[in-house]
């Protein structure tokens, strides 16, 4: 089919707006992979009026996707992990189109994992993974047992997805694969929650107990990006911390992770005066000793 698309792609190749064009074809019984598409044709560009344009077509019984995809959200997918198969596509594919090895490059990169960009992935993961965890938590404490299992599945692929990232890897499609070869311990809790016979609410209780040691040997690492960048100022307020550039990606689970972390002791809240009597302005600093 390669040879029915090159005309679509070399067009594609010949415009100065393109960075890569990278050819990703089935896999035998791995159809997942390219969306039960024959080949997908992806098309980086430096930008377009829409981050994510994909044309569909068929073939002689065939059929293949092509995703024009902006360098922005190119970076905004690998950074968030919103995107898990672009990993796959990137690694995989068969590269059509480089300019100025800029695919070469992003695949070093990736293969690479530099720490810096570990530190934020793993920051991310951690902040979902408190967020799940405290929720679920107060779900199972009302004696919600059913939704609270739900948050607490997710918690542990959080977990999974973070003790990946620290391993110097990038969390794949197949995660619990890679959990049960790097982090044993982690793929226990998983099955002890969906295989054990004892009643949900044993299950819940346990996992509990088992989660906040896993998530307290792992607390520093998970907030040394937050608490890097909040160390830049004496103090501040949570609309400063929502809005810096940095911050954005942790998004909504933000505040839930402050308070987590005030709880902790490694965030200390400092209160401002108002012009209100006895109302102060919460704001927040890292507590002296990290500082």
């Amino acid at each position: 089919m390669e040879d029915i698309l090159r005309p679509i792609y070399q067009e594609r190749a010949s415009q100065t707006n393109t960075l890569g064009v990278l050819l990703v074809e089935k896999k035998l019984k791995l159809s997942h992979i390219t969306d039960s598409f024959d080949v997908i044709l992806l098309v980086i560009v430096k930008e377009a009026e829409q981050p994510l344009f994909i044309k569909q077509y068929s073939y002689n019984h065939q059929k293949a996707a092509m995703h024009i995809i902006t360098e922005a959200q190119l970076q905004e997918w690998l950074l968030l992990g919103t995107n898990r198969r672009i990993f796959e596509w990137l690694q995989d594919a068969k590269i059509i189109f480089d300019r100025n090895e800029y695919v070469e490059n992003l695949k070093t990169e990736l293969r690479e994992f530099p720490f810096n960009g570990r530190k934020i992935k793993m920051g991310l993961e951690f902040a979902k993974l408190i967020r799940r965890y405290v929720d679920g938590k107060a779900l199972f404490e009302s004696k919600q047992f059913l939704d609270a299992y739900n948050y607490v599945v997710h918690s542990l692929h959080h977990l999974a997805r973070l003790a990946v990232i620290e391993n110097g890897l990038h969390p794949e499609l197949t995660v619990w694969h890679q959990v049960k070869q790097i982090e044993p311990e982690i793929y226990k809790l998983y099955e002890e929650l969906v295989k054990s016979e004892e009643t949900l609410e044993k299950r819940l209780e346990l996992l509990f107990l088992a989660s906040e040691f896993m998530i307290h040997s792992r607390t520093n690492i998970g907030t040394s990006h937050l608490l890097e960048v909040l160390s830049g100022k004496e103090y501040w307020s949570f609309n400063e911390i929502m809005n810096e550039k940095d911050l954005m990606p942790y998004s909504v689970d933000l505040a839930v992770l402050i308070e987590y972390l005030i709880e902790k002791h490694l965030i200390d809240v400092v209160n401002i005066e108002t012009k209100g009597q006895g109302v102060f302005h919460r704001c927040y600093c890292v507590h002296e000793k990290l500082s």
